[in-house]
């Protein structure tokens, strides 16, 4: 596997495509790129973390720059570090859900978000040429601010409709899973804050995954036992960079990672005054169609965007959007800042439950039923391009189609999206339906198309 370079940072495997060169390369670049100005720092516990960010804030303080150093954090705290500092920007050493093996970057600008694309092409413009340093009596200064987490908590707390204190009241018993990474530093202090009895599985942060660490259903059956066994109200489930929420409900049954950002819409909207509703929801073009049904019944516009947290969020921005995210358990409420945050998903659905008088599973019940079947196909030798170009023609024009981003197909009672992966010779599949039955058949059947299309262009040569 090669080193992952996106729009969403630097990924790779430690001591193989992740090497101290590497890390070296990036700080030079970010230190240029943010004017040698003051640099945010912080990581998400893996075992790796420590010796990576050694290598990182030491670049950074050779190149001139100031280190505001968060140590273990989520990233989401990091970026509100980040926009609220004087720092030109941030890095979170970080690899997300990928598994123990891997570590890497992700970037922030000043106002802490990630760098998009023309940000991403200012930045690698400075890989060229050699390194240059300051000199001894011009190397940056380090300082740390233990101050980060407790800002975070304090304005996903401060959010517009929550309250702390009725929360408080309604005593949840709650099971977590922190995957022994960042969550374990500030999902029990939040909690805690809210005067929930918390149980917690795999909170120590020393970076040993205990089990593979996106949160997928298949990967929380210890989560979902507990939550049985200690008959609580709640589990909740976090990646190692606390940027995803994933739900267990009373009865130890997934809730579904699609489901976090449909019950955080439905809150905010149920709260927004009739003359704020043509504000928008903004979702990328892979995010559940319950968002748009909820919405609808608010009169409120749905605006969707290419895949991507930096595409929503600035989409947000621009829209004056009243809340937003991603499907893979992605919230980004802008009354806190612009990024995905697992934190603010925690207090949105805590008071949601609380208000709604009944379980977890009853408040799924109420939200729009769908299902949505992921899948991927290798492309051989054909151009995924063509392929995709192909995929409308093959639709028969019965759908509504959208090439935003790779190509979504949206019919009455599913919608298909399909889309190349920037590192491997895949198509990704993501179909969405009202039964998993259905949803299968939508993924088996272009899986079908595509092959068929491969074949057609190996035979023709092209």
């Amino acid at each position: 596997m090669s080193l992952m370079e996106s729009i969403s940072g630097v990924r790779g495997i430690v001591g193989s495509t992740l090497t101290p060169e590497v890390i070296v390369r990036y700080a030079h670049a970010f230190a240029e790129f943010c004017n040698k100005q003051p640099v945010v720092v912080g990581r998400d516990g893996r075992i790796t973390g420590r010796i990576l960010t050694n290598i990182l804030v030491s670049s950074l303080l050779a190149k001139g720059c100031d280190v505001r150093a968060i140590g273990i954090c989520p990233t989401p705290t990091a970026a509100l570090e980040t926009e609220h500092s004087d720092a030109a920007g941030g890095v979170i050493v970080t690899a997300s859900h990928n598994p123990i093996e891997w570590n890497g970057l992700k970037f922030l600008n000043s106002d802490g978000i990630f760098l998009d694309a023309d940000e991403n092409i200012e930045l690698r413009k400075h890989f060229k040429g050699q390194y240059t340093y300051a000199s001894w009596n011009k190397i940056g200064t380090h300082s740390s601010v233990p101050e980060a987490i407790d800002k975070h908590l304090e304005a996903a707390l401060g959010m517009k409709h929550i309250d702390s204190d009725v929360i408080r009241r309604r005593k949840f018993k709650v099971v977590i899973d922190c995957v022994n990474a960042a969550g374990g530093v500030i999902v029990p202090q939040l909690l805690d804050r809210l005067g929930c009895e918390v149980i917690p599985l795999h909170c120590d942060v020393s970076g040993v995954f205990a089990h593979t660490p996106e949160p997928l259903p298949e990967n929380l059956t210890h989560l979902a036992d507990t939550v049985r066994k200690e008959k609580a109200d709640l589990g909740i489930a976090v990646d190692p960079d606390v940027d995803r929420l994933v739900l267990i409900d009373e009865n130890g049954k997934p809730v579904g990672e699609e489901y976090s950002i449909a019950a955080a819409v439905s809150f905010v909207l149920s709260h927004t005054q009739t003359s704020e509703r043509y504000r928008p929801v903004v979702i990328n073009l892979s995010t559940t169609r319950a968002v748009e049904d909820i919405a609808a019944g608010y009169g409120t516009p749905v605006i969707r965007t290419p895949v991507g947290e930096i595409n929503v969020a600035k989409r947000m921005r621009e829209a004056k959007a009243l809340i937003g995210g991603e499907g893979s358990g992605g919230i980004i409420h802008p009354g806190v800042h612009y990024g995905r945050d697992a934190i603010v998903g925690i207090v949105i659905v805590l008071q949601y439950l609380t208000e709604f008088g009944k379980p977890m599973s009853a408040l799924r019940a109420s939200l729009p039923n769908y299902f949505i079947k992921k899948d991927k196909i290798q492309v051989r030798n054909a151009d995924p391009e063509t392929i995709l170009g192909s995929l409308a023609d093959a639709s028969g024009g019965n759908g509504t189609i959208n090439t935003d981003d790779g190509i979504r197909i949206d019919y009455p009672d599913y919608w298909v999206h399909f889309r190349k992966s920037n590192t491997e010779p895949i198509i990704r599949i993501i179909a969405e339906a009202r039964t998993a039955d259905e949803a299968s058949h939508v993924v088996h059947k272009y899986k079908s198309t595509i092959t068929n299309l491969m074949n057609i262009a190996g035979a023709l040569g092209t």
